[in-house]
């Protein structure tokens, strides 16, 4: 029993908590008028670019405009606008323009934390449940 738990220690030994999670990052493109969603898992672009409609991106990656009240955050209205996919990365442009001196963030909801894509996607996940980090950008 003893030569058990030994074996299970060493083996973990090599094991580690650190995540392979994609680092996404978010830049103000043409002239300040869209914003670029890098970083995001190619396969999952790929994926997603296939859906003629454009609302899979706002499922994955929406982008809203910064409350005053940040406690508000997850109560904003989704920004309107088109995703379009360019040189591996995701542009979103709004229907219309961001307002200088306010604040965006971009709402990138992290599936590979024991979800899949698709459940964000359709909507099997609910809002409690899911895993996201804010993007900021103004």
């Amino acid at each position: 029993m003893k030569k058990i738990w030994l074996f299970l220690i060493f083996s973990c030994t090599g094991c580690s908590s650190k995540s392979d999670a994609p680092v996404i990052h978010v830049s103000l493109v043409n002239d300040r008028h869209a914003v670029k969603i890098s970083g995001l898992d190619n396969a999952v672009i790929q994926e997603i670019s296939r859906d003629s409609a454009g609302g899979a991106w706002q499922s994955l990656v929406p982008v809203y405009r910064m409350p005053a009240d940040t406690d508000l955050k997850s109560y904003q209205p989704m920004q309107p606008g088109a995703y379009q996919v360019k040189d591996g990365a995701v542009i979103f442009t709004p229907d219309t323009p961001f307002t200088a001196n306010q604040t965006y963030f971009v709402r990138y909801y992290k599936f590979d934390t024991g979800n899949k894509a698709t459940d964000f996607i359709t909507g099997h996940n609910r809002p409690g449940s899911l895993h996201y980090s804010d993007l900021v950008f103004k």
